[in-house]
């Protein structure tokens, strides 16, 4: 698991639960950046937008923690 923080809040992301559907780049682009490395960037948009986005999560992959 790779954990990316923002504020008061964290983005953990599960490789092994990624199924790179897209749905987290196509929804919020400017944070998640498949093709590059880190490719989270959670000071591209606000902490709601982030926690918005990450729900949309088809298989869990993605989560936030505070």
């Amino acid at each position: 698991m790779r954990e990316y923080k923002k504020d008061d809040i964290a983005v953990v992301w599960d490789p092994e639960l990624c199924i790179h559907c897209g749905i987290c780049a196509r929804g919020l682009p400017e944070v998640f950046k498949p093709k590059e490395r880190p490719w989270i960037h959670t000071e591209s948009a606000s902490k709601d937008e982030i926690i918005r986005q990450v729900r949309d999560c088809p298989t869990g992959a993605l989560s936030v923690h505070s």
